[in-house]
Formats: structure tokens, C-alpha cells, sequence
């Protein structure tokens, strides 16, 4: 497995950048070489020994789920990190492959009853919509059983007697729980069997205490009766239960289905077939069929296969439109020789193109692969909710007969039924998807709303500290400016280059947030003085080596500022790597962008402001999302478990538990989606 990694080096007070493919040699070797042959300081600038994968898990439902199967991979040898993503349905693992292997990790979290997707032939998005189908026809038939039995213990149905009306509420509810209830139970006893709790827990334990009990009063009632206590069946809320449960996972489901939109709308810019060349003819084949060094031909209105290289055809030109790879509104022109990416749409003309990178390996391939990965990461405050979480389903069990205990002490045997009662209604009620789904679905707007825009965010600590931002430390030439080629020579510094569009509104929008901007630059004093006052910049030093920048970083740290460093090339990149936030420019150096946390995709400056803007925005959404998950347990678990039935007869009963604790986790998720509207 190849292993590959950046340096930095001084030679000759001359600094540049070493980017070497190793296969069995430690940078220490790469480096004690390089002394050798008079290479001053290095910096290793980022060392990659392990493989990062972003893989589907079907099966997980509530925070629980999430927190068996971070730690059921964290503790395999090999793996460094597993940041699931509730929402999305993934994990995102970082691992040494030679110490482990996918197929290891499926068969890991198989026996805790999770799928790992790790098949090329399984499409996840075909599983999820059967999964999805299945689900529709369990909600309606649970609807129908539900009204079925409510309509019997409502005696709407005639059956003759109260112990008929019992026995055949009995028979529904039992085929309820069989049949539509099945995976629920399935669930909760591989749980069990690791020593683990989840949502499916929660509702396994309150149906079958509420038909259990039933079930001993439907046969053995006599007891209760001679005992000169009032007895009742629970079948209608056994059913009910697992209506709303379902109900709320159908609703769930649509729902994030929506928060997935954005690297949905990324796939979808990649065709399914390429036109390929074979001497004469043309040939229409699979995308997956095509191979580096074929030669590929797309007309007007079609989309570019794969990336390569535009070879000489004919007499014909075309201009190709960029703008949802590069963020550039015009269209380019193409001739023989320049490079063609994968999702771009030819506006006029036709050429061929000889492919180069195909498959996983292309532009839109990698962005799709950083979206996804990104949204799978997790912000600080998400870390903190896995540690409640991770304890809740305990602590709910333990709640649940701590209100049985109580209701037996205060009222006594007489008080039985409702102490069973609320038990019940605690362990439906207090569900722990809510809490769970409060941060990622946030994070996956937030992070998908920002890739439409330009904006790759490589993490989500990133997005929640670019909040915070107060000063910038951003280059010249290639960030702010660009040169002109046919004036490179010029003594005049307005003619060498020129200020990006709109990189002055973008000053102003920064300096508007209230955040201050230094411009650093190792070019003459003149030329620096005079495109920090064209860009409306106040604070500026020219003649700076990449150290310097990183120092100027350094310097606004320890003055308590948060720093954010934006450049494009490689003596950019110690700086990038030390700011809070390093924002590289997607035309830049491959090393600047392997640095930063967050890459602009085109050369428009204001979506700097934009995405200081989202990252508010996202933040705020995941405290409110988390501020009514909070609020909801603490207000409802309490009125579940009886505390003002003493004083106002009110009481949540296990029916509309079901229906709260369902509409909590779709509530979480609608609220997230304002984000896609939310102006920035």
C-alpha cells in the first residue's frame, strides 16, 4: 500500500515543497536523504499511512445504533477512527488495511447486527428504497390492525362478550407485533445478547410488557378481581405503539431522504455512458467500462465521461460549461491539448478527449468522495452528545422501573395497572433518535448547501470553527490577484496582474463580520501597497518567505484571535496548515488544497463570507435542533411517568408517548432542512 507525504524544505533560502509517493520508506529515510544533499529544514506537512472509507450500514436507527457501531469498529485492530453518520446511514473509518480489511469489518458488525455495504454489485440507494417500500406496507397494515382493535376495546365491534372482545384484540395485537413488528424485535434481542441497549430496546420492552400484562388479565383477570382490584387490557396500545414508532420512521425517512440531496445532485452530473472510439466507429458503452487511453467523443448538450485530455480532431472547437466543478459562470473554450473533468457539459461544439482518470479517480469522483466524508466527520459538540447518548437507553431503563417502584410505593398493589402503565409510557416516550439526528442532519444540509456553492469543506470541525473567524491572513498573487501572462515583464503593477472579480466586494463583506484582513506577500513593496489599497485591505507586509506567513498566524493566535489562512500555493501551505481555518483556492498547488480544511472551487472571494455565514447558520440550527431534543425529554419523560397525575389527572398515556417520540426525531430533521433555504 503506498504511503505518501508532503515536506516543506529551506535550500538556499529558497522554499519549496517535496511530494513523493513512498511504498516502504519512512519519511525519516525521505528526510535524512534530502539532508544529505544539502537540504536545510523540514516540515512534514501531512503524512497519510492510512486508508479513509465512507461506507453504508444498514440497520442503525437511534443514537445507540451509532454508538455499537463506532465502538465495534474503533476496537479492531487497525482502525484509528469510525465517525458514524446517523442521518446518511454511513461510517466513516480510518484504518490500516494491512491490519485490516473491509470484509473483517462486516462480519464484525454482522454479529451485532448491523450490514456493512461493502459489495460493488449492492446499490445501497435500490436497498434503501425496497427497505423504504417495505416499511410503507408494515405502516399500512399496522394502521389497519391499530383501528381494527381500537374499534373492538371501543366496542364499535360486536363480538358477543368482554372476554371475546379481549381474545380477538389479543389475536391482532400479536399479529402486529409478528408481523410488523418483527425487525423491531430482532433488533433488540441482538442487542441483548452483546450487552447493549438502542431505541428498538426501548419499544421491544414496552410492547411486550404491555401485552404480557394483558395477556395474564385476559386469562387470569380473577386475581386482580379478587384482590378487589379494577383490571384492564393494554392490546390497543401495544398496537398503537408500534403504528406511531413505524409511522415515525416512514415520516424520518423521507424526510433525511431530503438531507442527502446534495451528494445525490454531485452523482447526478456524471453520466451513465460514454461514447468511445473504435477506429471507425462508435461505440456506446457503461461508464464503468471505460479505461485510461480511450478515446472519448461528446457533442453539444452532453456531458463529459471522465476526466482527460483533448486530442486534435478534425477542424472542430467547443466551449464546455465548468461552473459546477470550477464555480466559473462563462464556458471555456477547449482545444487539443487542455484538460477536459468528468460532469462538465459541452454548451457548443464536439470533441474527442483521451481519457486519463476514470472511475473513483476523477475531479467529481474526489469531490463527491470529500462531500461525503465530510458530512460523516463530527463537530465538537457532537462528541459531547455521544457521550449522553451513549448512557441514555441505560439510564431510561433505569427511570422506567424507578416509576414502576414508586407507583407500587405510594399507591400500592391497588395502583398496579397504571404503574405498569407508566413504565411503559417512560420507555416509549423518551427516545434517543432526536439527540442523535440533531447535529448530522444539520452538518448534512450545512456541508451539502456549501458544495453547491463552491465550497468543499473537508470536515465538520471546520464548519463549526469558521464561526468564529476574526482575522485573515490571505495571500496575493494567484489568492487576490492574478498575473497577466501577456504583461508578466511589465514595471507597471497595475498591467502584471489584475484584482479577481468581485475580490473588493469581498473585502468589504469580510471586513462587515467585523473581521480584519492582512495581506502577506513576497512581492516588492509597491506592488503589494498598491493591490491592498485596490482591494480595500488596511494591514499588509510584502517581501515575506513562508515562514513569515506562518508566523503572521502564529502572532494574531496568541493575541486570542481566531485566524483563518487563505492561499493557493505550495508557500502557502505552512500556514494553511497552522491557521484555525486554511482555505485553499481550487486552482492552486494539489499540496495547498491537501492542507486546507475547506477549498473554493472557483476564483469568486465572496464565498469566503458566504461560508463564515453558513457555518453561523449551521451552528445555530444544530443548538436549536439539540435545545428542543433536551427540552422534549426533560418535559415529557417526567408528565409519562404520572408526576401531575395526582394533581391534574393528566397523564401521557403509551399511545400518544408513541406518537410524541415519533414526531420529535421528524421534527429534528424538517427543522434541519430550513437550511437549504436559509439565505447566507
Amino acid at each position: 500500500m503506498a504511503r505518501s507525504v508532503a515536506l516543506t524544505s529551506d535550500f538556499q533560502s529558497q522554499p519549496f515543497v517535496f511530494c513523493a509517493e513512498l511504498c516502504n520508506f519512512a519519511p525519516i529515510v525521505v528526510a535524512a536523504t534530502l539532508m544529505v544533499f544539502g537540504v536545510g529544514s523540514i516540515y512534514i506537512i501531512r503524512y497519510k499511512d492510512m486508508t479513509t472509507r465512507t461506507i453504508a450500514v444498514l440497520g442503525m436507527m437511534c443514537a445507540g445504533c451509532a454508538g455499537t457501531v463506532e465502538r465495534t469498529l474503533s476496537r479492531m485492530e487497525g482502525v484509528t477512527t469510525a465517525n458514524v453518520n446517523l442521518a446518511a446511514r454511513t461510517v466513516t473509518v480510518t484504518c490500516d488495511e494491512r491490519l485490516t480489511s473491509p470484509q473483517a469489518m462486516k462480519e464484525r458488525l454482522a454479529q451485532a447486527g448491523y450490514d456493512l455495504v461493502i459489495e460493488q454489485d449492492r446499490n445501497v440507494e435500490a436497498i434503501e428504497r425496497r427497505q423504504y417500500q417495505r416499511l410503507r406496507r408494515k405502516v399500512a397494515v399496522a394502521w389497519l390492525l391499530s383501528l381494527l382493535c381500537m374499534a373492538i376495546g371501543m366496542g364499535w365491534i360486536e363480538t358477543g362478550s368482554a372476554d371475546a372482545a379481549n381474545q380477538l384484540s389479543m389475536l391482532i395485537a400479536l399479529a402486529a407485533m409478528v408481523w410488523c413488528g418483527r425487525d423491531i424485535y430482532r433488533s433488540a434481542w441482538r442487542q441483548t445478547l452483546h450487552a447493549t441497549a438502542n431505541m428498538d430496546t426501548l419499544v421491544a420492552m414496552s410492547t411486550i410488557i404491555s401485552f404480557g400484562f394483558s395477556f395474564f388479565n385476559t386469562f387470569w383477570g380473577d386475581v386482580w378481581t379478587a384482590s378487589g382490584m379494577e383490571w384492564h387490557t393494554y392490546y390497543d396500545a401495544t398496537v398503537m405503539i408500534l403504528t406511531f414508532v413505524l409511522t415515525g420512521r416512514m415520516l424520518e425517512e423521507r424526510a433525511k431522504h431530503s438531507t442527502a440531496s446534495a451528494i445525490r445532485s454531485l452523482m447526478g452530473l456524471a453520466p451513465k455512458t460514454a461514447r468511445v472510439a473504435s477506429g471507425d466507429a462508435l461505440v456506446e458503452m457503461p461508464l464503468a467500462a471505460v479505461q485510461p487511453g480511450d478515446c472519448v467523443e461528446v457533442r453539444t448538450g452532453e456531458k463529459v465521461a471522465v476526466d482527460g485530455v483533448v486530442t486534435a480532431w478534425g477542424d472542430t472547437t467547443a466551449t464546455i460549461d465548468e461552473s459546477m466543478i470550477s464555480g466559473e459562470p462563462q464556458a471555456v473554450a477547449k482545444h487539443a491539448g487542455d484538460r477536459v473533468l468528468a460532469g462538465t457539459i459541452v454548451v457548443s461544439g464536439a470533441l474527442r478527449f483521451t481519457a486519463r482518470e476514470v472511475g473513483s479517480k476523477t475531479m467529481l469522483a474526489q469531490i463527491i468522495r470529500m462531500v461525503q466524508q465530510a458530512q460523516g466527520s463530527k463537530a465538537p459538540v457532537q462528541r459531547v452528545v455521544d457521550r449522553i447518548a451513549a448512557i441514555f437507553v441505560p439510564t431510561v431503563l433505569a427511570l422506567s422501573a424507578l416509576t414502576l417502584v414508586v407507583w407500587l410505593a405510594v399507591g400500592g398493589m391497588s395502583q398496579l395497572p397504571r404503574a405498569v402503565m407508566s413504565a411503559v409510557s417512560v420507555l416509549v416516550i423518551a427516545c434517543p433518535c432526536a439527540m442523535g439526528l440533531a447535529t448530522p442532519t444539520a452538518l448534512m444540509v450545512g456541508i451539502g448547501r456549501a458544495a453547491r456553492m463552491g465550497i468543499l469543506i473537508k470536515d465538520a470541525t471546520a464548519l463549526e470553527t469558521m464561526r468564529h473567524i476574526d482575522a485573515i491572513v490571505i495571500d496575493k498573487t494567484g489568492t487576490l490577484t492574478r498575473p497577466a501572462a501577456d504583461a508578466a515583464d511589465s514595471d507597471d503593477v497595475s498591467r502584471r496582474e489584475s484584482l479577481k472579480p468581485h475580490a473588493r466586494e469581498a473585502i468589504a463583506q469580510l471586513k462587515s463580520q467585523g473581521i480584519d484582513i492582512y495581506m502577506m506577500s513576497g512581492d516588492r513593496d509597491e506592488a503589494v501597497a498598491y493591490w491592498a489599497k485596490q482591494a480595500g485591505i488596511d494591514h499588509w507586509r510584502s517581501r515575506v518567505m513562508p515562514q513569515d506567513k506562518q508566523d503572521m498566524v502564529a502572532r494574531l493566535q496568541a493575541e486570542g484571535r481566531h485566524v483563518a489562512m487563505v492561499g493557493d500555493g505550495i508557500n502557502d501551505s505552512q500556514a494553511l496548515a497552522a491557521a484555525d481555518v486554511g482555505i485553499a483556492m481550487g486552482r492552486g498547488t494539489d499540496v495547498a488544497m491537501d492542507v486546507a480544511q475547506v477549498t473554493l472551487m472557483g476564483n469568486d472571494l465572496r464565498r469566503i463570507a458566504e461560508a463564515f455565514s453558513l457555518s453561523r447558520q449551521t451552528v445555530g440550527m444544530i443548538r436549536q435542533n439539540l435545545f428542543w431534543a433536551f427540552i422534549y425529554n426533560l418535559v415529557c419523560i417526567p408528565l409519562a411517568a404520572g408526576a401531575l397525575y395526582a394533581v391534574t389527572d393528566f397523564q401521557i398515556t403509551p399511545m400518544w408517548a408513541s406518537a410524541l417520540m415519533a414526531m420529535s426525531s421528524v421534527s429534528v430533521v424538517l427543522n434541519s432542512l430550513r437550511l437549504k433555504w436559509k439565505r447566507a
